[in-house]
């Protein structure tokens, strides 16, 4: 089983980017989804979750109204929109999958926003 997530850059401050994650190894529609992101020195924090079936999702305060996630089931794929991109937003984003006991992570993106 691995995730592979991808779309990490530089970008200017008010700027947008999209992750995306891609499973293999099993199908994860019925997995939640999420992303969560790390920056150096600080512990790995919340950004979004999807439920397995894409009608439920939930941001953490710093990104709500600036951040959308999605699931493309068919495609064992989760994305990640990021607009209005920030300074604080800098961080390596890691992908999640999870369906108790089972919890997957993909080995990350980094994102840079420049000021």
């Amino acid at each position: 089983v691995q995730l592979q997530a991808s779309g990490g850059g530089l970008v200017q401050a008010g700027g947008s980017l999209k992750l995306s994650c891609v499973g293999s190894g099993r199908t994860f529609s019925m997995y939640t989804k999420a992303w969560f992101r790390q920056l150096r020195g600080k512990e790995r924090e919340f950004v979004a979750v999807i439920s397995g079936h894409g009608r439920n999702a939930d941001y953490a305060d710093s990104v709500k109204g600036r951040f959308s996630i999605s699931t493309n089931n068919a495609q064992n794929t989760w994305f990640l929109q990021m607009n209005s991109l920030t300074f604080e937003d800098t961080a390596v984003y890691y992908c999640n999958a999870r369906n108790r006991p089972t919890n997957f992570w993909g080995l990350g993106t980094l994102v840079t926003v420049s000021s």
